[in-house]
């Protein structure tokens, strides 16, 4: 009983990174394309560089905040790839291929084998 909690747990957190993960790179696909869409925007419009300038500062240091969050997700999974290790009953952990961590699409129908 004490093993299926612990699986169950480490795979809910597992599913939330992957989640946290892809949602930091969704996130920073849209800011790539406003920033595209708003120096085009500037260009069609024949506006001055200057309009827009900060407007244009801004989704450029949110993007930097977001390439920083990413860095942080991946440290975090490394975090806890490395804390598996301490935890009895998670130190064995296989999906079946020479990868650490399961592709995207593999969460879902993960098991316990014993």
């Amino acid at each position: 009983m004490r093993r299926h909690i612990l699986e169950q747990t480490a795979a809910d957190v597992a599913h939330q990174v992957r989640a946290v993960e892809d949602s930091i790179e969704a996130a920073l696909i849209e800011l790539a394309e406003l920033q595209n869409r708003m120096i085009r925007a500037r260009s069609v419009t024949g506006v001055g560089i200057a309009t827009g300038h900060q407007a244009l500062e801004q989704v450029a240091c949110s993007l930097q905040g977001l390439v920083s969050a990413r860095g942080g997700m991946a440290n975090c999974h490394a975090a806890l790839v490395e804390a598996r290790q301490k935890v009895p009953g998670l130190r064995t952990v296989s999906f079946g291929d020479s990868v650490e961590c399961p592709p995207p699409g593999a969460l879902s129908p993960l098991r316990a084998v014993s």
